[in-house]
């Protein structure tokens, strides 16, 4: 009963934040500050979810009392067996729902909310390698589709014989981030290239970066100082190439803060034949761009905590492998291994994401044990 009291305990102390929350989010103080309130309106929404499970697990917890009550003090046979089938099935749950609310209680990630951009780059492995990004890209769209998010690209570099040498895409949905975060690095594939006429198999890479997508109040740039180009789209422009000035490029000296260095940042984008959205596009980027960059020390201090590269951001870490040959694909991280490779690569990724979830969970609450 202890450990029960001692989850109560937290559950308890969380409900009066969140009736204080559900009271902010109608103030219209807050409702004006917007960074307040994006803010209040994510921690309601957390808190809503734990406050279910908190229900869940008083009615669970009850469920089991009643029933045994039942069981000490009943004659009736009939609801004797009825008392022990629910007894059976509330002492099944109970341990689930603990598990359940001790992970709802773990300190959420602000950034798993966003939206992202995705970069993926071909590596080693020449034309192939460009193919095994096209067909990662392809991956990704279909997985996005299959959970009802948007997939709009935002630049893009064809290979020689197809794929892609790199292609830039925004992602927007619910929890994008908190999903999609596990897919930055390096992913290798070993297979015989179409390019292939000796029959010889390959090992050939592509680097894939997730970026939460920042909003202008997270990140501070001085737009005056951007220098702005034009240039007939060979892209999305279609019946406009060679017409109108569709695509934008924008040039950014920033000096960033955790090193002292000056670079400069170019950023170019094709997507619609829109001239104004491409521009709107191209500083989304170089918003997200820079807030990457300067929150890379904090993701740095997080996988130092940990054993794994789950979180760890480190894109140039070989996470994947792709191996036609055995028909598998093994994240090294964790060791997860499926042999439907071709359905993996038709977008049925989310039992490696739920594993991937499952082990980076499992590290979290050792940081932050009850």
């Amino acid at each position: 009963m202890t450990e029960n009291n001692n989850i109560l305990q937290k559950l308890d102390g969380l409900e009066a934040r969140y009736e204080e929350v559900t009271t902010l989010i109608t103030d219209p103080a807050v409702i004006a500050d917007r960074k307040r309130f994006v803010k209040l309106t994510k921690e309601y929404k957390d808190l809503g979810d734990i406050m279910n499970a908190r229900k869940r697990y008083i009615d669970c917890l009850n469920g089991i009392k009643e029933a045994k009550d039942i069981l000490a003090n009943e004659s009736d046979p009939e609801m004797k067996e009825m008392a022990r089938e629910e007894l059976s099935l509330n002492e099944q749950l109970q341990p689930k729902l603990e598990e359940e609310i001790k992970i709802a209680l773990i300190p959420k990630d602000p950034e798993d909310s966003k939206n992202v951009q995705m970069e993926i780059r071909a590596g080693t492995g020449g034309d192939e390698a460009c193919l095994f990004a096209g067909d990662l890209f392809l991956m990704y769209k279909r997985y996005c589709e299959s959970k009802g998010w948007q997939l709009s690209v935002t630049d893009f570099n064809e290979g020689a014989v197809g794929g892609y040498k790199e292609i830039d895409f925004a992602v927007s949905g619910s929890d994008v981030y908190g999903t999609l975060k596990y897919e930055s690095g390096v992913h290798r594939v070993q297979r015989v290239p179409v390019t292939e006429s000796n029959g010889r198999m390959q090992t050939s890479a592509a680097t894939v970066a997730v970026l939460p997508e920042a909003d202008k109040f997270e990140v501070n740039i001085n737009e005056g100082e951007i220098k702005w180009d034009t240039f007939r789209s060979s892209g999305a422009g279609g019946q406009n190439v060679n017409k109108v000035e569709s695509g934008v490029r924008l040039r950014y000296m920033w000096k960033n803060p955790n090193t002292g260095e000056t670079e400069e940042i170019l950023i170019e984008c094709t997507e619609t034949r829109d001239q104004p959205k491409n521009k709107e596009r191209a500083l989304s980027r170089l918003y997200t761009f820079i807030y990457d960059k300067e929150h890379q020390k904090y993701v740095d201090d997080i996988a130092s905590r940990r054993k794994s590269l789950v979180s760890s951001g480190d894109r140039s870490a070989k996470i994947r492998t792709y191996n036609f040959p055995q028909g598998r694909v093994t994240d090294h991280r964790i060791g997860f291994t499926t042999h439907d490779l071709q359905g993996f690569l038709g977008g049925d990724i989310q039992p490696m994401i739920d594993a991937l979830m499952v082990a980076e969970n499992a590290e979290r609450m050792k940081e932050n044990e009850l």
